[in-house]
């Protein structure tokens, strides 16, 4: 399993973006199934209608919803990093617990953010 992060689904959505490109091939090469997470919808939601863009795209990958356990989990993420000096992002945390609940593998661009989170068993999609 597969679970792509907001800038990933960006750069795929983006037509003229050879990131894009590369990502998707990549995916497909894979073979994997891809996912995104509910908290991903929302970002990739706001972003397509705050500038006018098609939706119908997104609305067609299978979600992984924000379940008890993932809050659980993205807390405690939350607060480790904090105390690492390293605090990130509410959202990343929620996305990085429900990849790690699914035993999923994220796919983002942005490894600043989660590559502290592999050490709390985050795996990313290389």
């Amino acid at each position: 399993m597969i679970i792509l992060d907001t800038d990933v689904l960006i750069e795929i959505f983006d037509k003229k973006s050879e990131k894009g490109d590369e990502a998707l091939k990549k995916i497909v090469e894979n073979g994997d199934i891809v996912y995104i997470t509910v908290i991903n919808l929302h970002e990739i939601l706001y972003g397509l209608s705050k500038y006018a863009k098609p939706v119908k795209e997104v609305l067609m990958l299978p979600i992984l919803e924000y379940k008890k356990q993932d809050a659980i989990l993205a807390s405690d993420l939350e607060l480790k990093a904090e105390r690492k000096g390293i605090p990130i992002r509410r959202t990343d945390a929620m996305i990085a617990a429900i990849a790690i609940n699914n035993n999923g593998l994220l796919y983002t661009f942005d490894e600043k953010h989660f590559k502290l989170l592999e050490k709390f068993g985050l795996r990313l999609f290389q």
